[in-house]
Formats: structure tokens, C-alpha cells, sequence
């Protein structure tokens, strides 16, 4: 591929339609295994991978300007005779460079996130830390902070009318946004933060607090109290239901220790289970769907105790919901993680593809790997992802499919004083039979989409392509008439209007079990790529159980070595001595990529 992490990856706007054009013109290509014939030896045998990508789906894109006038225009700072592909080779870099000159709002990397929605227009960047609820200023975070609050600002007419944003000036804008190709949060006090921290790949990336939960009650949006503070502040609920909602929560947090409260609906619905508990019918609404987030029809009383007590022991170790969302996107986190590798040696190669597993006939186990070169790899084990396996493999693998759409508003879902909002809302299924939506909007300020824009994600398990499954919400909340379209109705005049919009199915390829794959050699490891749930649990849990099985003896992620702390050997500290010696007493200053990679050997384990 030309861009890091595969179906996690986040792209520029130019880069987005690329990828776009890409899935849309994918054609097989042509097998060329038998070219390899001369390189395997007689007491091996090959399995060939997959040659193109036939995880992304249905892909459907759709443009509510006058996309005439974005003929000639072109994304302001493009650098030609390059890939579009956001985080590739030289525009990567380039990329960074304006990450470090773009103005952030906030961006020491030690802000605590206000727990009053309306602060958020003044930024809300977080440092995690391994203390809960711990952070701290920056001097370079109190000198870049009066940029940002001024980018970040709401304009005097912000109440009254969105700006008119028109598709040259999203063309235009290109290089602001960072979409995602998976939709995600990060619980605050979910695994994925827990290694952040441990690994200390948590000072890589930069994140922001989402500031709102969101439900969608008797045909309008509302924002959910979370905090004991936000129940007793509300306006919507009433004195009793306010008693009402804090004696279940509470009761949520230490169920376990009272089993006599669920005892005999263990087998019955959560939903059903809230029924009994005399709440209002507005109150088990925003339970289930805004706080546990889990389904109606299917979610057990245990489960949906459980994911209750889970989102109330995320809240407030950061801000004043359980989430975190990174700066520029969920695809920073596997980039993250790379950097962190290649400080300790580690080699990430794009465009670089693998043809074939070479494996020995009589061990069965996996020797080596061909790439498009020709060229032999050998190692002694291989993680691939379940993407790069061929149909053979995959033939007895039955995969579930996510339905994704990604739109670009001109205004908030819920328009407050504060322009700088990050939301999560969870829409109950529309029609019998379909599944929940979650919805994610993200605003200017987590670097994903340029100033006076949203871009909002949409994730459902799949019932259906893309389009047909998310669709009908997106008519619910959003109008969809183009700017030539004249709006006849008040509602769709009030409703934030969408610029542009794309639709896709991408596979699930998440709980498959090992067995199912066809002449699977022992010492190949298959991941799968996002799942459809809001969190990153699977992921991690998965990580980690890969990495067990090959490495039973060493932990998981340890914490990193401090340059001080690195120990030499005699015989190599003898070498760098006898180095030293030998050199002329003036040496010229080693070029960035010397420095760099005398920087990652230093920090190499022993």
C-alpha cells in the first residue's frame, strides 16, 4: 500500500478520493506466482497471498455543491509528482511540517480538558498519564495557546447562520482534513490508553476530550447528563428523575455486590430489566442507548450492567465524558506506534508488497516470504492481516461487513454557544430489523476538517450495502439539498446541511478462529482488521494474544529504556572507543537522516 495502516488510516480530502477512485476501478491483477517457481527449492511449496484489497465495498461518493467550479482548483500546499495518499514518502513529511505550523487550539500537550462544554471553544488537549486525572502547562503550550483560542473563537454571527461553504473551498482546504477510514473513541480508562501509557507511545499523539453524549429523543437531539454535576444542572430532567437516574447509576457502579437487585432477569433483556426499575420512559432511553450503548432487542441485563459501570468508571479521569479522540485522527495511532518501532530498529516499508508464504514441506512451518522484487525474506515468524489471505485460505471463513458513510456539515448536529464541540450520539435503528447507528462529529478543532466545518462519521453493523443501511438516519438529522435545490421547509432549513458525503462496506474480519483458515502454517499469525465496536479493546486483546504465543517469556509492550539507562557491552563500548581514537578531532555535522539513524541504534535493546 502507499499509506500506513491498511483500514485504520486516515487521508487528506485529495487523499480520500484517490482511495475513492481506487476501490472503484479495483481490477484482479494478473497472478504472477508462477515467476517464482525458480526461487523455491524442491522440499518447499508456496501459498499465495491476496494481489488486490476486497475488504472496502459498495464505495459511493456524493457531492451536494457545484463541484464545476473545483475544476481547476487545486488543494492549497500539494506537492506534485507525488502520491495522494496522506501519510506516504515525502508528502508524509510534508504533512508533519504542517501539523507543527497549523494553528491548534491549545496545543500544550499538558491542558486538562474543562469539564464545562462550554470551555471547549478554548481547547481541551489532553496529556494521558498514567495518574488519573493528572496534567500539566507547558511553556510552549501557554505561548501557542492565544493562537489558538483566536482560530478557535466563535464568530458573532455563529448563532444565526452557518457560513456558506462551497466544494472549491473543501477542494482548496484539502490538507485540513484527516478522515478516517474507521470510526473509534477511546474510553478513558480503556486498554488502548492503558498500554499508551505504558509504552510511553502515548507522547507521540496529542488528544481531545469528546465534550458531549448526545440521544435522540421524540424527534430531536438532546445532550445527555453524564456527571452527578450534569444530572442536578439539567433543565430536561425533572426533580424526581434526577433522584431516579442517580440511585440506578449508582447502583450500576457496585452491582456486583448486590445480586439480589437482578436476580431473575439474568436471562432477559436489559431493556427489560430497565422497565422494572421504575425510570421514566425518556431515563431508560438515555441509558440504553447514550450511557451502556448497547442493543434493545439482544444485549443481556448482566452485559448492559457491565458497559453501564464501564462508561461511569471513564468519566472524569480526563473530562467530563469517558472518551478521548487524537488530534488528526484515529489513523495516528498505528503511526504512532510505528514511530515508536523504529526507534528500536523496526522497518516499515510502502509500496513494498508481499507475494507469497514460502513453507517447508515436511515441517509445515513458514520459512520465508517473496515480495514483488523477487526478493527471499526469511524469519521465524509472520503476523499477517487477514486481508493479504488468499480465497483459498479464507474459503470456509464466514465475515460480518460494517456499513461507514462519512459526511462533510456546514453546522453541529446540536448547535450551542460553542462552535468546538466533539460528539458522540448513538441513533436507535430506524426500521425494525436494523441496527443501531453511532454517530461521531468532530469539529475544526481536532485537526479533521478545516474551520467552520464538521465531518461526522456513521458506523452500523451491516444489514445491507452502505448506503441502504445509513441512509434513512442520514435523512433523519441532515439536509441533503444541494445548493441549486431551493429548501421548502423550515426543518431542513434548521437541520445542518451536507457538502459531501461517501458511503462504504468494509469487512469485519474480527472473532474469526484460527481453525477456520485453510493450511494455516503454525508460525503464521492472522490479525483482523477495525471491528464495529466504538472502542478499542478487540484490537489490544488481540495484540497481545499474538505476541503471547510467539514470545511466551516477555512482556507485552514494556515500557521503553531511557537513553541514560542503556547498557553497553564491553566489547562494544571497546569498538566505539578504539572509533573514537581513530577519528580526526574535527568532524563534520551528520546530515538529518545520519542523525536519525545513529539516534535509533542508541536506543536499541540489547
Amino acid at each position: 500500500k502507499n499509506y500506513y495502516g491498511g483500514n485504520w488510516a486516515s487521508f487528506s480530502f485529495s487523499g480520500l478520493l484517490s482511495w475513492i477512485k481506487e476501490k472503484q476501478q479495483e481490477a484482479e491483477v494478473s497472478d504472477e506466482c508462477e515467476d517464482w517457481r525458480k526461487l523455491i527449492l524442491e522440499n518447499e511449496e508456496v501459498i499465495c497471498l491476496n494481489n488486490s484489497d476486497k475488504t472496502i465495498e459498495h464505495v459511493e461518493d456524493f457531492c451536494f455543491g457545484n463541484q464545476d467550479s473545483a475544476e481547476d482548483v487545486e488543494e492549497a500546499g500539494a506537492l506534485s509528482k507525488l502520491p495522494l495518499f496522506g501519510a506516504s514518502g515525502a508528502e508524509g513529511a510534508a504533512q508533519e511540517s504542517e501539523k507543527e505550523s497549523a494553528p491548534v487550539e491549545n496545543t500544550s500537550p499538558g491542558k486538562a480538558a474543562s469539564s464545562d462544554p462550554a470551555s471547549a471553544t478554548e481547547g481541551n488537549e489532553t496529556e494521558i498519564t498514567s495518574e488519573s486525572g493528572s496534567s500539566h502547562n507547558t511553556a510552549s503550550g501557554e505561548s501557542t495557546s492565544d493562537v489558538g483560542k483566536t482560530e478557535a473563537a466563535p464568530s458573532e454571527n455563529s448563532a444565526q447562520e452557518p457560513k456558506k461553504i462551497n466544494y472549491s473551498q473543501i477542494v482548496r482546504e484539502g490538507r485540513r482534513f484527516n478522515i478516517d477510514l474507521v470510526s473509534k473513541l477511546l474510553y478513558s480508562r480503556g486498554l488502548l490508553i492503558d498500554l499508551l501509557i505504558k509504552s510511553n507511545v502515548s507522547r507521540y499523539a496529542e488528544f481531545k476530550n469528546a465534550t458531549r453524549v448526545l440521544a435522540f429523543w421524540e424527534g430531536k437531539v438532546e445532550q445527555v447528563p453524564c456527571s452527578r454535576a450534569d444530572v442536578f444542572n439539567s433543565r430536561q430532567l425533572t426533580m424526581v428523575e434526577k433522584r431516579l437516574l442517580m440511585k440506578f447509576l449508582t447502583f450500576c457502579l457496585e452491582y456486583e455486590q448486590h445480586p439480589d437487585e437482578y436476580q431473575g432477569y439474568e436471562s432477559g433483556t436489559f431493556a427489560q430489566f430497565l422497565g422494572t426499575r421504575k425510570l421514566t420512559p425518556s431515563l431508560q432511553h438515555f441509558i440504553l442507548h447514550s450511557i451502556a450503548m448497547v442493543s434493545e432487542a439482544d444485549c443481556s441485563t448482566l452485559d448492559g450492567l457491565q458497559a453501564t459501570k464501564k462508561f461511569l468508571q471513564c468519566l472524569g479521569r480526563y473530562g467530563n465524558t469517558p472518551f478521548l479522540f487524537p488530534l488528526y485522527g484515529q489513523g495516528e495511532i498505528p503511526q504512532c506506534f510505528c514511530r515508536m518501532c523504529a526507534v528500536f530498529g523496526g522497518i516499515y516499508c510502502l509500496r513494498h508488497s508481499v507475494q507469497c508464504l514460502v513453507v517447508d514441506k515436511e515441517s509445515g512451518r513458514c520459512k520465508a516470504v517473496l515480495d514483488h522484487f523477487g526478493q527471499r525474506i526469511s524469519a521465524n515468524y509472520f503476523v499477517v492481516e487477514d486481508s493479504f489471505l488468499s480465497e483459498s485460505t479464507c474459503k470456509n471463513v464466514c465475515y460480518r461487513q460494517i456499513s461507514r458513510a462519512v459526511l462533510i456539515t456546514d453546522q453541529s448536529i446540536l448547535k450551542t454557544d460553542s462552535e468546538q464541540q466533539v460528539s458522540i450520539l448513538r441513533m436507535p435503528p430506524v426500521d425494525r430489523g436494523q441496527p443501531a447507528v453511532c454517530i461521531i462529529e468532530l469539529c475544526s478543532s481536532t485537526m479533521t476538517c478545516m474551520k467552520d466545518t464538521y465531518l461526522v462519521h456513521l458506523t452500523c453493523p451491516s444489514t445491507k450495502t452502505a448506503r441502504e443501511d445509513l441512509e434513512p438516519v442520514v435523512q433523519k438529522l441532515f439536509n441533503l439539498n444541494t445548493e441549486t435545490e431551493k429548501e421548502t421547509e423550515n426543518e431542513e432549513v434548521e437541520k445542518p446541511r451536507v457538502l459531501w458525503a461517501v458511503y462504504f462496506n468494509m469487512r469485519d474480519s474480527s472473532g474469526i478462529d484460527r481453525s477456520s483458515y485453510n493450511r494455516l502454517p503454525p508460525n503464521v499469525y492472522v490479525c483482523s482488521g477495525p471491528d464495529s465496536a466504538l472502542g478499542n479493546d478487540c484490537a489490544v486483546r488481540q495484540a497481545e494474544t499474538i505476541f503471547q504465543e510467539m514470545f511466551p517469556t516477555e512482556e507485552f509492550c514494556p515500557p521503553p529504556p531511557n537513553p541514560e539507562d542503556t547498557i553497553y557491552d564491553e566489547e562494544e563500548l571497546a569498538s566505539e572507543d578504539s572509533g573514537l581514537n581513530s577519528a580526526p578531532e574535527t568532524k563534520p555535522d551528520p546530515s538529518p537522516e545520519e542523525g536519525n539513524t545513529e539516534g535509533g541504534a542508541a536506543h536499541e535493546p540489547e
